[in-house]
């Protein structure tokens, strides 16, 4: 293992709504294990992240709805920041772990100056490439293959550009992370006729940004691809490396439950040549679908932080990305990438969707699609296959996540079963219900305490 200069702390910061996110437990235990000091800001206390053993201690993210479209959203989040800071004895790397959270520290870049280790991004890119309007110009600018794509300026319009794309088509809104809650929108989904792309675009003003009508490239086993990496000063990749989706979650679209870490020259190269252009530094996570039309790699998406699936990228050495990032920061070397091929991440709860997807046609395939080997004594995972939740050092995750996960799926299905039987309504079902709250943590392992949680102001 390299040498960490453990005296620097490391913060992360999410701002998203996701309580399922398994990237910042991953970059919770990839720290900690490292013997540096780790905060988060997340979204909720009883966040399964926050039960980590690695975790120093829990800061909530702002309480109301946070998309940086008020001067005051940026202000409470640099309050937070400063706030935290000002705790710890020495300036913390600071990671961000979703979209949102890169564009903010982005944009306070000069007010964290000195309070944070920072990489020496330019300016406004990781806004850039996040927005999907602007990275079709991007890609064009560089000559990287790009899915045709139209960004109409009519409802009109935008069922013409569908019918001419060749139905279906990929509907994107440009910048997601502006997308209301309770709306019912999605940031990409599948446009199957002219009428659907008129009254999507009809609902532009409602998600804050521009639509977007995507060629649809066909999908297939084998076909997406990601590129992770973290990009030093010089705007070289200092580690990077390929990964395939072997299974996602919704089946064929959706992300990655299962990966694995494969040599893919062609997406390598472009994304090295991509980052150098662009002169992007810090983490990035890329994906890439192939079109069998052509053999081209076609970029889709560029993420400006870790991608959530990024410890299957743990080279032979136990460096990562977020490791990377901390040994660039504190002046450390980040050690000669050392690849271990035929690595594998499986994010237990997904793939068990995608498991059970698949019943339909096999039993066997799924299990194979995972790297997973049979023996006398049943089914077992090789040795290079890492859980995104599960860890013998760090049970308590993985069981606040099935708790959590398995109210989730309850609750989703209560609502599905009274929609669909309305008759069975009371006079009163209509009134707001109140449950008792129970209290957490009795009876909780007194050598591993749940970390302390700072309030947002």
């Amino acid at each position: 293992m390299p040498s960490f200069d453990t005296r620097v702390p490391a913060v992360l910061m999410r701002l998203d709504r996701n309580p399922f996110h398994h990237g910042t437990l991953g970059a919770v235990r990839s720290l900690g294990r490292a013997g540096i000091e780790v905060h988060a800001v997340i979204e909720a206390a009883r966040s399964p992240v926050g039960r980590s053993r690695y975790l120093r201690r829990a800061h909530l993210r702002p309480d109301h709805p946070t998309n940086l479209t008020e001067p005051s959203d940026l202000a409470e989040i640099q309050r937070l920041l400063l706030r935290i800071a000002d705790r710890l004895t020495t300036p913390p790397v600071l990671i961000a772990m979703d979209d949102l959270s890169a564009i903010a520290v982005g944009r306070l870049r000069e007010r964290l100056d000195g309070r944070y280790l920072l990489p020496e991004q330019p300016s406004g890119l990781p806004e850039r490439v996040a927005d999907k309007a602007e990275l079709v110009g991007i890609c064009g600018t560089l000559g990287i293959p790009h899915p045709r794509t139209v960004i109409p300026s009519g409802a009109e319009e935008a069922a013409a550009a569908a019918w001419s794309l060749g139905l279906p088509v990929v509907a994107k809104w440009s910048r997601p992370w502006l997308l209301p809650e309770g709306t019912g929108l999605r940031s990409t989904l599948v446009v199957r006729s002219p009428q659907e792309a008129r009254e999507l675009y009809g609902r532009s003003a409602e998600a804050g940004s521009r639509l977007l009508l995507q060629e649809f490239l066909p999908q297939g086993r084998d076909l997406d691809w990601f590129f992770h990496g973290y990009s030093g000063g010089g705007a070289e990749c200092l580690i990077g490396a390929a990964g395939r989706k072997e299974r996602s979650w919704p089946v064929g679209a959706g992300l990655t439950a299962v990966g694995r870490w494969l040599p893919n020259p062609a997406v390598e190269r472009m994304a090295r040549q991509m980052v150098s252009a662009l002169g992007y530094r810090g983490i990035l996570d890329l994906d890439f679908r192939l079109d069998t039309a052509t053999g081209a790699y076609h970029l889709l998406d560029f993420n400006p932080r870790p991608g959530a699936q990024f410890r299957l990228f743990t080279d032979r050495s136990g460096t990562d990305v977020v490791r990377a990032q901390h040994l660039d920061l504190t002046g450390r070397t980040v050690p000669a990438q050392e690849a271990a091929h035929g690595r594998t991440f499986v994010v237990e709860n997904y793939a068990l969707l995608s498991f059970l997807a698949s019943l339909r046609s096999s039993l066997l395939t799924p299990f194979r699609s995972w790297g997973v080997r049979r023996s006398g004594r049943g089914v077992s995972l090789p040795r290079s296959t890492e859980a995104a939740w599960f860890a013998l050092d760090d049970p308590l995750p993985a069981y606040a996540m099935a708790v959590a996960w398995v109210l989730h799926v309850v609750r989703r299905g209560w609502r599905r079963l009274r929609r669909v039987l309305p008759g069975r309504r009371t006079a009163g079902s209509d009134r707001p219900r109140t449950s008792p709250v129970r209290q957490r943590g009795r009876g909780r392992n007194r050598a591993n305490p749940r970390p302390p949680v700072s309030q947002a102001p």
